[in-house]
């Protein structure tokens, strides 16, 4: 039982009053024109931003329909507050406490099925946009997607944009594939290629998940209870492919902050490499070292110079994006964010899916076949332990020259060497350049 009054559209006049920012459109006279699947905080204080923005602005087609992929507690917990959720918005200099009203209705879609066959078939339903995570791009997210996409071919409606924001590379195009492989029928995959639209994108924007202390500071400040409550920082990009089913969309989403180009990789290699790399390399080393949030583990002088020369040596020579040094030091100091308190452990969980697309190319050296990423080439004396020798270069795909098993030979070497001198001394180590002789090929 609440022991405060909950945050609903009754409370929206209070808090105005309050000078805390709240939604003055009518939110009760809108139909969703967007069906988001993957309902969870980044959507919520990244993509929803910009649709309540966009809806605050007039343009009434932007409301959204929240539909939970796996549990229901979020998409209930929403529904009690009309949708409603607080975002603590902050840097060090800097805060913001605004009520988001985008999400006009919710959903679960294991629950409601026909819910989410409705709106995909609803002939206000102009996006799909999904965050159901890097895990979730699977024959069986296909077959979801294409049941809504056949009952609205079937009622004879227009096509869809359907917009995938989750870190994967070509995120787009994969889901295209998958869409056009659960189809099967000629009929409804020409439908589908010639109507539908999915552009790649990638979005930026730490969003911690949400902590009982959240939800305090956010009953503290509006006066009422907000158990959806969100933080995140100030910082925010979406890149979006201009590749849209109604072209007409690109210039209204540019007013209200997003980006359109006509290719997105360059952004979406630096994003992913940089930002969300050092991120995995950082979350693996706060487990080791009893860190338990991202801010701890670059205040870590190691640490700190570890990923500096992680994005500078090992990253950014293969990247194409403008201004490579300056988002590097920008990331460092969003890392450094004293109110985000980003937990190691959300970023680890799933690492060995998240890990394939973050740091996989850059090892590999696939998409520029002979650069130079292999430090030492590893050679054995007679005792059998390894010692540096000349560089030399990968021949791309596949890995170095001497393919997987020397890649997972220094692997294991790594990996003996957290067992025995521990990762504080190893992250030392790579940054100091001591210890390269243990170093194989790729490492």
């Amino acid at each position: 039982m609440r022991t405060a009054p909950h945050l609903c559209n009754a409370a929206l006049p209070a808090l105005a009053g309050q000078g805390i920012r709240v939604p003055t459109y009518e939110r009760h006279s809108l139909v969703p024109g967007v069906v988001h699947l993957g309902l969870g905080a980044f959507q919520r204080a990244h993509q929803a931003l910009v649709f309540d923005d966009l809806l605050e602005a007039g343009d009434t087609r932007w409301g959204v329909l929240g539909v939970s992929s796996r549990s229901f507690e979020l998409a209930d917990a929403l529904a009690e507050q009309d949708g409603l959720y607080s975002v603590h918005i902050q840097n060090a200099e800097r805060q913001e406490r605004r009520v988001v009203g985008a999400v006009l209705k919710t959903c679960a879609v294991r629950r409601e099925p026909d819910q989410w066959l409705e709106a995909v078939a609803h002939q206000a339903t102009r996006w799909i946009t999904l965050t159901v995570t890097e895990k979730g791009y699977d024959a069986a997210l296909g077959r979801l997607l294409v049941a809504g996409l056949r009952q609205r071919h079937g009622a004879g409606l227009g096509g869809l944009t359907i917009a995938s924001c989750d870190n994967i590379r070509s995120n787009g195009e994969k889901l295209q594939a998958l869409c056009l492989q659960a189809a099967k029928d000629a009929e409804l995959q020409d439908w589908i290629t010639q109507h539908c639209r999915f552009p790649n994108s990638m979005v930026d924007r730490i969003v911690p998940a949400s902590t009982p202390d959240d939800r305090e500071s956010a009953q503290a400040a509006l006066g009422v209870g907000d158990g959806c409550a969100l933080r995140t920082e100030t910082f925010w990009q979406w890149v979006l492919e201009d590749q849209l089913a109604d072209p007409a969309d690109a210039q209204v989403l540019a007013s209200a902050g997003v980006t359109l180009v006509a290719d997105v990789r360059p952004f979406e290699d630096a994003k992913l490499r940089m930002l969300n790399g050092s991120h995995s390399a950082m979350a693996t080393l706060g487990q080791l070292l009893d860190l338990p949030i991202i801010g701890a583990c670059i205040a870590q002088p190691d640490i700190r110079t570890l990923v500096h020369r992680l994005m500078t040596q090992e990253v950014m020579p293969h990247l194409t994006m403008p201004g490579l040094a300056d988002y590097r030091d920008a990331l460092i100091a969003r890392f450094g964010n004293p109110t985000l308190r980003h937990s190691v452990h959300q970023i680890a969980t799933d690492g060995a899916t998240k890990i394939a697309d973050r740091w996989d190319l850059v090892v590999s050296g696939a998409e520029r076949p002979g650069a130079a990423l292999c430090r030492q080439r590893p050679s054995k004396r007679t005792t059998g332990r390894p010692r540096a020798a000349a560089p030399e270069r990968c021949t791309g795909l596949g890995g170095c020259v001497h393919g997987p098993r020397r890649y997972l030979g220094a692997r294991a070497a790594t990996v003996d060497r957290l067992a025995r001198r521990g990762a504080r001394l190893v992250a030392a180590d790579r940054h100091t350049g001591h210890g390269r002789r243990a170093r194989a090929s790729c490492d």
